[in-house]
């Protein structure tokens, strides 16, 4: 694991801070490679990943954090990563013990103050934290905020007999619905005039990103629609964990070309720190200029 830094951009009167959970070096495996395509010696043909987001052993970088959307109206917490004490495969069943509430508590919004949670899908490090650990049960990690779920998303995952899956709907899903509060929501939800929801599916069947539009100013929070840096350069390049490979390369190639060369901020949910740039044209494609 690499230190934490601290990072927060400002999309007009809007303010995106990020939260970081883990830090993980993900080495290629032959057998079962969390990227294919994303050997070693294909990265080297992309300079500009280094040392950012790829390591001189080839690694790639990948974060788990969070993203506080502050209006002058709400808090927006989008993605809420792994969360302590639940064992997961993605921790080599590790149950974690992190300081994430004392990271966001310390940019001046605490558990409390958090109005809206967004999970652009419901894949084990984008819901963790929806729910903590109280005695022996798990409680609402946010109790004075609306949970905004996919509709779409939620009815896919509902209905799962996957292993991996079963336990985070019954341990960061279904006490949140307990509660009361949770609001299925559809792809194109839109939370306020500056804050909405745009449908992104591939990576899972009812996935969004979540666009900022302030004074002028715009940014994407990514999501799963990409997992790292690389897929601007490459975006055929598919993770093992799309549930539609497919889907997933071809809504990348769009959203990429409607971003290529735009004042628009791409955040990347998965991107290690600076985390956040513009997509630039580069050759017979993309570079990600931060």
């Amino acid at each position: 694991m690499s230190k934490k830094q601290s990072l927060r951009w400002q999309i007009g009167e809007v303010s995106v801070s990020c939260i970081t959970e883990l830090l993980l070096p993900v080495e290629y495996y032959e057998k079962y490679p969390f990227m294919r395509e994303a050997r070693p010696e294909a990265l080297q043909e992309i300079p500009w990943l280094y040392p950012n987001f790829v390591s001189p052993e080839g690694e790639l970088l990948i974060s788990i954090q969070a993203l506080l959307v502050q209006t002058k109206g709400f808090n927006l917490l989008v993605d809420t990563c792994v969360g302590n004490d639940k064992p997961r495969k993605i921790t080599a069943n590790q149950a974690l013990n992190t300081e994430f509430l004392h990271d966001l508590a310390a940019t001046g919004c605490d558990r409390e103050a958090i109005n809206y949670v967004v999970c652009t899908h419901l894949h084990v490090d984008h819901v963790g934290w929806n729910t903590m650990k109280v005695k022996d049960s798990w409680q609402p990690t946010f109790p004075n905020a609306r949970y905004l779920l996919g509709r779409d998303e939620y009815d896919y995952w509902s209905k799962s007999d996957s292993e991996d899956q079963m336990p985070v709907m019954e341990d960061s899903i279904a006490p949140i619905f307990e509660a009361g509060l949770v609001d299925l929501v559809e792809t194109n939800h839109r939370i306020s005039d500056e804050v909405r929801l745009v449908p992104t599916a591939g990576h899972t069947p009812g996935h969004v990103s979540v666009v900022i539009e302030s004074t002028g100013e715009k940014a994407l929070i990514t999501g799963d629609m990409m997992h790292h840096p690389c897929q601007i350069a490459r975006p055929h390049w598919t993770v093992s964990f799309d549930e539609d490979q497919e889907i997933a390369a071809r809504c990348r190639v769009n959203v990429l070309k409607e971003l290529a060369d735009s004042p628009t901020l791409v955040i990347g949910t998965h991107f290690a720190a600076p985390t956040a740039g513009k997509v630039v044209s580069d050759k017979d494609g993309y570079r990600f200029d931060f």
